[in-house]
C-alpha cells in the first residue's frame, strides 16, 4: 500500500509505540502540525542522516498540543505508528510551506523470542547496572520488545537506524544483543580503570605474595 503523508524530517529515530515530545517553532512545521490537527491525520517522520533526508522513517499520530504560544510555538505529544519507506519527496504545494512524501508501508513482523528478549533484557540490566543507570519500563518484562528497549542501549544515531530497518522482531532483539555484547566489556575495563585511578594516593591493605 501508498500513502501521501506529509513529512517532518528530524535527526532522531521514532520507533513504532513511542511516545515523543516535541517543541514546534519553525512556520512550516507549526502550520504542518496545525493541518494534521484540523484533519486528524497522522505524518511522518523520516531520519535525518549525514545532512541528508533517509528513506525510512515512523509515521506518527498527534495525540494532543499540550500548549499553544502567543507566538504560534506549540508543545506537542505524539506517538510512533508503523513503518515507513519513502518512494518520492515531493516538495510543497503551492499553499504549504512543508514537504510531503509519497509512502509505502512494508511488512513488519512484531512477534519475538520472548526467552531470547529475556536474556537481552538481563545483559540491559547488566549494562544499566556498570553505568549506574536506573531505567524503568511502563510494560512488564513479558510484554517488552526491541523498539521499547532499543533507546536505551547506548546505540548511536546510526545504530538505531539501521534497527529501524530491521523487519523482524528476531533480527532487532539479534541485532541488540550483538550490541550490548560489544561495549560490556568496554565498559567494565572502564569501571575497573575507574577503580585502579581512585585507589592511587591511598594506603592499601594487601597481602604480601608468599615465595
Amino acid at each position: 500500500m501508498t500513502n501521501f503523508i506529509p513529512i517532518f524530517p528530524l535527526a532522531i529515530v521514532v520507533y513504532p509505540g513511542e511516545e515523543l515530545n516535541l517543541h514546534i517553532f519553525e512556520p512550516r512545521y507549526k502550520q504542518l502540525i496545525t493541518d494534521c490537527a484540523l484533519n486528524r491525520k497522522p505524518f511522518g517522520i523520516p531520519t535525518v542522516l549525514n545532512n541528508a533526508v533517509a528513506e525510512t522513517g515512523t509515521l506518527v499520530q498527534l495525540i494532543e498540543i499540550t500548549e499553544q504560544y502567543e507566538s504560534g510555538e506549540m508543545d506537542i505529544k505524539t506517538k510512533g505508528l508503523e513503518i515507513f519507506r519513502i518512494l518520492e519527496i515531493v516538495k510543497p504545494l503551492p499553499d504549504k510551506l512543508y514537504s510531503s512524501a509519497i509512502v509505502t508501508y512494508p511488512e513488519n513482523e512484531i512477534d519475538g523470542n520472548s526467552i531470547f528478549m529475556g536474556k537481552l533484557l538481563l545483559a540491559l540490566r547488566q549494562l544499566h547496572s556498570l553505568i549506574k543507570v536506573e531505567k524503568k519500563f511502563k510494560k512488564t518484562d513479558e510484554a517488552l520488545i526491541s523498539y521499547d528497549v532499543a533507546h536505551h542501549v547506548g546505540l548511536s544515531l546510526q545504530g538505531e537506524y539501521e534497527l529501524l530497518q530491521l523487519m523482524k522482531e528476531k533480527q532487532r532483539q539479534e541485532y541488540l544483543k550483538q550490541h550490548i555484547s560489544k561495549i560490556l566489556p568496554v565498559i567494565s575495563d572502564i569501571e575497573s580503570l575507574k577503580d585502579r585511578i581512585q585507589l592511587n594516593g591511598h594506603f592499601k591493605n594487601l597481602s604480601g605474595f608468599d615465595l
